[in-house]
């Protein structure tokens, strides 16, 4: 492959435009942000004076901002990685040859094609104290014997929205899974079953390390997304019961439309900035620490 000196001046130039307009796209709003969070702004966003870093001391000496930020690191944590243990296997069997898979695969999609608010809205129908299907299911079955408010308590809210989480990021992450999959040669698995290999070993020692590319793209994809993901905690518990679900997108929502406090918000969404920067730059240099040079 041509290095960059070898190619010819006219093709180096011929990405130059569409180059300049991404930095403009990322840079604008992130200068405007900046801006805004060393700035005195009103409610409806008229900027009234320069205070420096008075709003960085306000965020940074807030507990609640630094409550979220870990819980913002449990969400994220959690969702992605429920999603890839659960996303590897299945696609796995999805991949293989067998009747009805089709419709298999349109059932594991099938959340994927459904807005992600109204699969919250579904979901805190399901786990509603009174009426919640969950609860119907659970006392029907002899596993309780009242109901139990499932989104009064962030104990239970939580890890309940995490759960949420991964069943309707499992249908992106399989996809690309099952495109990693798809190239990988049969032949492989062939000579590994002449071998002896059981199914299991042939996917630890052939299916995962073939798709290490792609868990990496499922990953930083995912990470990305569930991050500033805002529906599921806020149509189920608008980060409550007393904020104890609040993760840094929702509570910067509150920042900026329910408390009116603009230049707070613009801080907080500079943090989210550097902080998902730096978990995608610290993932991608790890993952690739040890893997070695490409000829």
């Amino acid at each position: 492959m041509a290095s960059p000196r070898e190619l010819p001046r006219y093709v180096l130039f011929a990405g130059l435009p569409g180059l300049l307009l991404a930095m403009f796209i990322i840079a604008y709003p992130l200068w405007r942000v900046l801006a805004l969070s060393v700035a005195d702004v009103s409610r409806f966003g008229k900027v009234r004076g320069f205070v420096g870093l008075e709003n960085y001391t306000n965020i940074l000496t807030d507990y609640e901002f630094l409550a979220c930020v870990v819980r913002s690191l449990v969400w994220t944590a959690g969702v992605v990685g429920g999603t890839i243990f659960i996303s590897i296997p299945v696609a796995i069997i999805l991949a293989r040859d067998f009747y009805g898979r089709g419709l298999a695969r349109v059932i594991v999609m099938l959340p994927w094609a459904v807005s992600l608010t109204m699969m919250a809205i579904i979901w805190r129908w399901i786990l509603n104290g009174e009426f919640g299907m969950l609860n119907h299911s659970l006392r029907g079955l002899g596993a309780l014997d009242n109901n139990v408010v499932w989104l009064a308590e962030a104990a239970t809210a939580f890890p309940l929205q995490i759960m949420i989480g991964v069943l309707v990021s499992v249908p992106f992450a399989t996809t690309i899974l099952l495109g990693g999959l798809s190239s990988v040669p049969d032949d492989l698995y062939e000579a590994a079953a002449i071998e002896g290999a059981s199914d299991w070993r042939q996917h630890l020692t052939l299916t995962l390390p073939l798709l290490r590319p792609f868990i990496k793209i499922a990953i930083v994809l995912n990470v990305i997304y569930v991050f500033n993901s805002f529906p599921i905690i806020w149509v189920t518990t608008q980060g409550g019961p007393g904020n104890g679900t609040d993760i840094l997108v929702t509570y910067l929502y509150k920042l900026a439309f329910r408390f009116g406090k603009m230049g707070d918000a613009a801080v907080v969404s500079l943090a989210m900035f550097i902080l998902l920067m730096g978990l995608t730059w610290l993932y991608v240099k790890l993952t690739t620490k040890n893997e070695p040079a490409q000829a």
